[in-house]
């Protein structure tokens, strides 16, 4: 299934900022790969967040850099403007994420066939999911809501991840128990989050350790969302 191994890791960033450049840096230095899901609306902007009192950036590249930045990853949708899709009708759940993808395909150079459900809390349901699978062309849709475990999942619209990056105890269990697999069937470790949350409490270093602890492993095949979900 992996390039004939058996387990696989993946991780998935939201937003697309500029910290995606920092975070691709660590990736690509331990020959890991990610995909990275952004708001084509949105590209060039320039925002902060207030996150424990710290103001963080939350700048979004132009839509000219995106392809440089990104090379070697995965491009994802993340809808046009982020609204949390089970607030819109339908009509507006598909503009808002066919035109994402059309535009972000013309940006990246290939088409686009991956994303993630835009905001915290409640961010998709089973009806969002089924409208997104019968009225646009994306394949896997990547949800905020944790498994803690590495099964293989049969609905990709409604795909959960194994963990966030930012429960970095749960992120370093997880990663010794997968290293020690030895699995008959396929196992998948998927990690999300967003790379600004690092700037809060300068974690690029306790990232960089996980990236080096999950890396270089023989048994295990490192790629981008599309790489071991289609």
């Amino acid at each position: 299934m992996f390039n004939g191994k058996k387990k696989a890791v993946t991780f998935s960033y939201d937003d697309g900022v500029t910290q995606d450049s920092r975070l691709i840096s660590v990736l690509n230095k331990y020959g890991l790969k990610g995909t990275f899901n952004l708001n084509s609306g949105l590209l060039g902007t320039d925002n902060h967040l207030i996150i424990n009192d710290k103001t963080i950036s939350h700048v979004k590249p132009r839509a000219c850099e995106v392809r440089t930045i990104y090379e070697g990853h995965e491009i994802a949708a993340h809808t046009l403007t982020h609204p949390n899709l089970t607030g819109c009708d339908e009509a507006e759940i598909i503009r808002q994420v066919e035109q994402d993808r059309l535009m972000l395909s013309e940006i990246a150079g290939y088409e686009i066939t991956g994303m993630a459900y835009p905001g915290g809390g409640v961010n998709f349901n089973h009806d969002v999911a089924e409208i997104i699978r019968n009225n646009t062309n994306i394949k896997y849709a990547r949800t905020t809501v944790c498994t803690g475990d590495f099964d293989i999942q049969s609905n990709l619209l409604e795909f959960r991840p194994t963990v966030r990056h930012a429960d970095f105890d749960r992120l370093f269990s997880l990663a010794r128990e997968f290293i020690s697999l030895d699995p008959d069937e396929p196992k998948l470790f998927y990690i999300w989050g967003h790379s600004y949350e690092f700037d809060v409490d300068d974690t690029w270093d306790k990232f960089e350790e996980f990236c080096k602890l999950i890396s270089g492993r023989d048994d295990i095949f490192y790629g981008a969302n599309r790489e071991v979900l289609q």
